[in-house]
């Protein structure tokens, strides 16, 4: 009976090891969640809604991750209990978890170039129409602040953005003090635009940088999350099947 019953229990060995391999998968699309919710919400609050997708592609990261782990506690259930409808639930819910993940990887990458554009239009309406500078900060005005004094840069473009906009009309001066290379100096006056006073670049290409690789981040963990569900779903259900008709 013992030499009967080998190849049924090895069988379910193997599920239950390829069951753990897809919980990992799992376990690493929730870290990217999390992840890119906290990169998301710092970068919603200075580039604006037009960013939130990676909050969006982040929460979608943590819902597959969870799911992911839950339905792999599901197939080890199933193969534990010797449960056909669970393990055949588990399966067909893999294949489903599998397309979104690889769908929304692949949405990422082909309209980063169209969200970056409209990201860099949106952001500079906004920091000419609601950019307060540091008497009266408001939220948005804080984080712009930041992002100047922390990335070394001035503006969306550069520190004539700040030219006809609601900050010199408010203050009646040309940049904010976070644009300057050592803030609170003589010559940091608001009026002084010398290369030795003011950091000429613009914060948007490098807050693109982050913004892409944040992105790409997410895209790239999600695709190599659902190659390691691909390889062990492949095996599960080759496995899942075997045990059905056994």
């Amino acid at each position: 009976m013992a030499e009967i019953h080998t190849p049924y229990a090895s069988l379910k060995k193997l599920l239950s090891l390829l069951n753990g391999f897809v919980a990992m998968s799992g376990i690493i699309l929730v870290g990217l969640g999390i992840g890119g919710k906290c990169g998301g919400a710092s970068l919603t609050s200075v580039l604006g809604l037009s960013s939130a997708y990676l909050l969006h592609v982040g929460n979608l990261c943590l819902v597959m991750g969870c799911v992911t782990v839950l339905l792999s506690c599901a197939g080890w259930y199933g193969v534990t209990k010797e449960s056909r409808g669970m393990l055949l639930f588990c399966i067909l819910s893999m294949v489903i978890v599998l397309i979104v993940e690889v769908t929304a990887a692949t949405v990422v990458l082909l309209f980063f170039p169209i969200v970056r554009d409209v990201v860099l239009e949106h952001t500079f309406v906004t920091l000419r129409n609601n950019y307060r500078g540091y008497n009266e900060p408001d939220d948005y005005s804080t984080q712009w602040n930041l992002v100047m004094e922390k990335l070394k840069c001035c503006g969306v473009n550069n520190y004539t953005d700040f030219s006809g906009s609601s900050f010199e009309m408010t203050t009646g001066h040309t940049y904010p003090r976070g644009c300057c290379k050592s803030i609170g100096t003589v010559t940091c006056d608001g009026r002084n635009v010398s290369t030795n006073v003011i950091h000429q670049k613009g914060c948007f290409h490098k807050l693109l940088k982050i913004t892409k690789t944040q992105s790409f981040t997410l895209s790239g963990g999600s695709l190599g999350a659902a190659a390691i569900q691909r390889w062990g779903s492949h095996y599960v259900v080759q496995a899942g099947l075997e045990l059905l008709a056994w």
